[in-house]
């Protein structure tokens, strides 16, 4: 299905939309930023980059592009390695370009191959990881940068630890303004408000507004319960064009071709292109009228997002699926709430960065308990049970591996316990076996499935050696597209065995198609000649 782009007709839905996206984004760029040991305005960059950028070059109706959590380690440990911000920026650069160069040969087509249950346990996992970090920002003790997903963290503490630490010093202050903006939120969602002109503003929106005046007033009458200007949004004020020229930093090309700068580009242009791959998959799998965005344009459209964002002295950029998420919650509808997110993070910055400083950390963690609350509802654990263990065990790993590490190496994991269940399902039924007897002997037939691939070939090598001294068996090739060569092969060698044992093989109507060459007598001899001289085994 293409993606619907009447962006003028959904504006009433993209508008609001993309004011979420942007209350969602602003701290987790700073935060990203902060962590990364980059300049707090380069998260804001590569936001807007997100945004105005890619947000229209992507074939993604509801993806949000912009800094990510997964690419911290990697930017820190590429700006220590090369030795400056303004060196680590070419290595930004050069990634996005590696990244256009792997759209063009199509290598997006690596996202078709994750499992849907490790998908889901990502989402899951990301649901929990969102609702567990939020928790010491909801009580203002933000010891963590906004936005961290690892398990372990900077400052010593892990995700369970970090909460018993933060309800041991719990700020009062921080966690009624969490309350009434959680409350603000779950109130916007009931029917009668729904139903009134209360409904135009999105609930976050909301939120983050009661969130400031509950904090205002704090300060007025209990400025001891008030939070502090740590625990609130902290964004750059720029009060010119001198102030951006001083603020923002620009790549030293003379270290564009060093090895270490080519290294680290490498790095992030494979990081940053599975994070990508994965986000839209995610993406995909929660659009209400599941789009299906292209893979290989999406790579590209990442690739000219980074060039551009090392140009202007942004950190790399992948799809991120908090922000999509929120974007989806919302309500968005089409490319424009990711665009007009951009817009918002570029004129805010420059026009009211006072007044986004006001922005409780508290209120804005209410925001995403509920993005994460989306993301791993019960009845999802339900639902992917009823499928099977071979479903739900992928799935459960993935949540487990993704909580205790980080989000790659979980989705490591989850991919290689989904490959096995995958492996083991190609395994056991890539034929049919029917028996019969005719004339006293053992008579068996093996009907092979539409396509029998080089994982079938330990299946059906058991299947043949099991045969009983003097059968007859013919393999059936009706019903096949295609066979691979070494599964043809392993029917040519059980040939010396059937000898052995006195057990005749027949190929009837075997593909011709795929299959260069078949082994007969030692000699290369094409299936076509084998078939059509009825050759028996």
């Amino acid at each position: 299905m293409k993606p619907n782009y009447n962006f003028a007709q959904h504006l009433r839905e993209d508008i609001p939309a993309s004011l979420v996206v942007f209350l969602v984004a602003l701290p987790l760029c700073l935060g990203i930023a902060l962590a990364s040991g980059a300049p707090l305005l380069s998260g804001l960059v590569t936001g807007i980059i997100g945004g105005l950028v890619v947000g229209l070059l992507s074939g993604s109706n509801l993806a949000v592009s912009g800094p990510a959590a997964g690419l911290t380690v990697i930017v820190l440990d590429g700006i220590e390695a090369i030795g400056s911000f303004e060196g680590f920026l070419c290595a930004v650069i050069l990634a996005g370009a590696i990244q256009v160069a792997l759209g063009m040969v199509k290598a997006g087509v690596i996202g078709h191959y994750f499992p849907s249950a490790v998908i889901r346990g990502m989402l899951a996992a990301i649901g929990l990881i969102l609702i567990l970090k939020q928790i010491p920002h909801f009580l203002g003790i933000d010891q963590d940068f906004f936005g961290d997903i690892a398990f372990f963290q900077a400052d010593g503490r892990n995700t369970f630890s970090e909460i018993g630490y933060a309800f041991s010093h719990l700020r009062w202050g921080a966690l009624l303004v969490g309350s009434v903006s959680l409350g603000a939120i779950i109130l916007w969602k009931q029917p009668f408000i729904k139903k009134s002109p209360l409904a135009i503003a999105p609930g976050a929106l909301v939120a983050v507004l009661l969130g400031v005046l509950v904090n205002q007033l704090l300060v007025t009458f209990a400025p001891n319960l008030a939070i502090q200007a740590e625990h609130l949004v902290q964004l750059p004020v720029i009060r010119g064009i001198n102030d951006i020229q001083q603020e923002l930093d620009f790549p030293d090309f003379s270290q564009m071709f060093q090895l270490t700068t080519v290294r680290t580009a490498i790095t992030i242009a494979i990081i940053a292109s599975v994070e990508t791959l994965l986000s839209i998959e995610a993406t995909d799998k929660l659009d209400p009228e599941k789009h299906r965005t292209p893979l290989n344009r999406e790579l590209r459209a990442q690739g000219i997002g980074n060039m551009i964002a090392g140009l202007i002295g942004g950190i790399p950029m992948t799809a991120v699926i908090v922000r999509s998420t929120a974007n989806i919650s919302a309500g968005g509808k089409t490319k424009m709430a990711a665009f007009f997110h951009g817009i918002l993070l570029i004129s805010c910055t420059l026009l009211i960065p006072n007044i986004l400083n006001m922005i409780p950390l508290a209120a804005l963690a209410a925001v995403l308990l509920n993005v994460g609350y989306k993301l791993t509802k019960p009845i999802l654990y339900k639902k992917q049970w009823n499928l099977g263990y071979d479903q739900f065990i992928p799935f459960i790993v993935t949540i487990l591996a993704i909580l205790f590490t980080d989000l790659l190496v979980g989705i490591a994991i989850g991919m290689a316990v989904g490959f096995y269940y995958i492996l083991r399902a190609n395994y056991s039924t890539p034929f049919s076996f029917i028996t019969q007897d005719k004339d006293t002997h053992n008579h068996y037939e093996i009907h092979l499935s539409e396509h029998v691939s080089f994982l079938n070939k330990a299946s059906l090598a058991k299947a043949l050696d099991q045969l009983p001294p003097g059968s007859v068996v013919e393999i059936y090739g009706d019903n096949t597209k295609y066979v691979d060569y070494d599964v043809i092969e392993a029917i040519y060698e059980y040939q010396h065995i059937a000898e052995e044992r006195n057990v005749t093989v027949s190929l009837i109507n075997m593909p011709l198609e795929g299959v260069h060459g078949m082994l007969v007598n030692k000699e290369v001899q094409p299936l076509s000649e084998a078939v059509a001289a009825g050759h028996s085994y």
